[in-house]
């Protein structure tokens, strides 16, 4: 009884800490994790107050750290990563070995092993996902060239580390001495096997049976279940992929993630899913923060120093002159490398794997909060600063295409539209916007309408208009306007949402009744057709016609009843 007393004071002082300081730091314009991480200090057993339980936060860490990977698997596309691999591959791949010589270098003038060293340069050489893209969106840079470049170039960085937390437990194994034997090489061989039979059964036989999952509970039409489903698939696949074939649970997920991602679902699965993930990443950031003693400040001080140094100064440094000598612009490797320049999850992750393993010192996730708090919190406003001179460079040396490639979004996007609900009134507006020249991406909910979008060549995404993700899927940041032909949809959610993200969109709404109007008017549609409404107009157009009226007498009832309706 002690025990889940623990539990549920550790979750709700932890989640409550988490969000009274998210609240603080978003509203003083940093990243939320800046938040979390200050929570979790608070809350630990280094600081006064209330203490949560370590240990149940470390378990909930463990679920927070498989469903961040389950997202990482989710969102990874190997075409996006193939547009920019002549940049971005080599460019992650030499920025990290940099990184960690100079990393090794630093730690060993604090008596550190080379193995530690290396380790902790290979940590905090990688930067966050969710600080990378919410800072190069919140900047309308992500769906630009240099945006994917940067992305591709995280992307190539998390596949490393991911790389490294396989091969770690089997380097540093307690039969690490045999290696040079036939018993360890054999033994490092057969791991390798069983990964390499995990990622064949994964994607040759997993993608069908997943499919085939989702898809059954997608037709009972309970979004619960749906929910319920993939998060099962997720942590299933995770602990089966450790229990059966000795991987680490992380790249089960990552391999869940990456399946499923291939779907039809992915979509869906990331909008109604990964909420959850969200609430557990919170706690996997608290209980880092909870590692933190400050009073190792006045030893560690100088080496974080040092540490802060290189990934505020060496490592976008580094990136930049990589970028240069790969012969992109100086104003798209000076954006592209400040976006670099902080540390994330994945440095948490490595550092936390190697401190269990006794191969880095437990005092250097010290220097890894520190370090991220003042490396996430300059980040954002780094990156404002970098695109402001990016610009001045571009109109110094008038290259517009320059300009137009780092900061603006291209012509192909310029006239874009997103149509939530395929239906009789989706169809005609489809087609009108088509026949005008207008890129349009459709969201729909009814998957075999998807799969014959998808044939016919129509941009279609499969998802809840409703969810962020979605909207986002369908590149709602860049999109002149939104337009909802179906009245099932929410609407006072769906119009939040798409404003939140892109406040200068458009937004015309359906509605089944008049009611609806006003609330939909406040809520930010620009324009409101109500079902009722429109009956009433087309029905009274008839009666006048049939009692012989003219065409002046009509259109002036039409507008009488118009105004009596929709502005009465």
């Amino acid at each position: 009884m002690l025990h889940d007393l623990s539990i549920i004071i550790t979750l709700t002082g932890g989640l409550s800490a988490a969000l009274l300081f998210g609240f603080i730091a978003k509203k003083a314009g940093l990243s939320p994790i800046v938040g979390y991480l200050l929570a979790g200090i608070i809350v630990g057993p280094h600081t006064p107050g209330f203490v949560a339980d370590k240990s149940v936060a470390g378990q909930f860490a463990e679920v927070g750290v498989i469903l961040l990977m389950f997202g990482v698997g989710l969102h990874f596309h190997i075409k996006d990563m193939l547009r920019v691999a002549k940049v971005a591959v080599p460019g992650a791949l030499i920025q990290i070995i940099a990184v960690t010589a100079i990393g090794t270098a630093a730690t060993s003038l604090g008596g550190w092993s080379l193995q530690a060293g290396m380790v902790f340069g290979i940590a905090i050489s990688v930067a966050s996902t969710v600080v990378l893209t919410r800072v190069l969106a919140d900047n309308r840079t992500l769906h630009t060239p240099n945006g994917h470049i940067a992305v591709g170039w995280l992307i190539a960085e998390d596949i490393f580390t991911i790389l490294v937390l396989v091969t770690l437990p089997i380097i540093f194994s307690p039969n690490r001495n045999n290696i040079q034997n036939w018993e360890g090489t054999l033994s490092i061989g057969i791991v390798f096997l069983k990964l390499a039979i995990l990622f064949l059964v994964a994607f040759l036989f997993g993608n069908r049976l997943i499919t085939a999952i989702l898809g059954y509970i997608s037709k009972l039409k309970s979004r619960e279940l749906f929910t319920l489903t993939v998060l099962v698939l997720a942590l299933g696949i995770a602990v089966g992929s450790s229990l059966l074939f000795g991987a680490s649970m992380a790249l089960g997920a990552l391999l869940a993630g990456m399946v499923v991602g291939q779907s039809d679902y992915s979509t869906r699965a990331a909008s109604e899913a990964l909420p959850m993930r969200d609430a557990f990443s919170v706690l996997f950031f608290v209980s880092m923060g909870m590692m933190f003693n400050p009073a190792n400040l006045l030893t560690d001080w100088p080496i974080i120093m040092v540490i802060l140094g290189i990934v505020l100064i060496g490592k976008p440094l580094a990136a930049l002159i990589i970028i240069l000598l790969l012969k992109r612009p100086l104003s798209s490797a000076l954006s592209i490398a400040v976006a670099l320049s902080q540390i994330g999850e994945f440095s948490f992750i490595l550092a936390s794997l190697a401190i269990g393993m006794k191969i880095l010192p437990s005092d250097s996730m010290n220097i890894l909060v520190v370090v991220a708090i003042i490396s996430i919190a300059l980040n954002p406003a780094l990156y404002k600063l970098i695109l402001t001179l990016s610009a001045y460079l571009s109109k110094k040396e008038q290259d517009l295409a320059l300009t137009r490639e780092t900061l603006v979004v291209p012509d192909d996007l310029a006239n874009k539209m997103i149509l939530v609900g395929y239906g009789p009134v989706g169809r005609t507006l489809h087609r009108i916007l088509k026949d005008n020249g207008i890129q349009v991406t459709v969201i729909e909910m009814n998957l075999d309408t998807v799969r014959q979008l998808r044939e016919d060549g129509i941009s279609v995404v499969y998802g809840d208009a409703v969810k962020s993700e979605t909207l986002l899927a369908a590149g709602v940041e860049d999109a002149q306007g939104l337009i909802v032909s179906t009245p099932d949809v929410p609407g006072q959610e769906l119009i939040q949402t798409a404003k939140e993200i892109n406040s200068k969109i458009r937004v015309l709404y359906r509605s089944n009744y008049l009611r609806d109007v006003p609330r939909m008017k406040r809520s930010g549609a620009d324009a409101v057709f109500s079902g009722e409404g429109e009956i009433a107009l087309a029905m009274s157009a008839f009666l006048m016609r049939d009692l012989g009226s003219t065409d002046e007498q009509i259109d002036q009832e039409r507008q009488r009843v118009r105004e009596d309706l929709f502005n009465g």
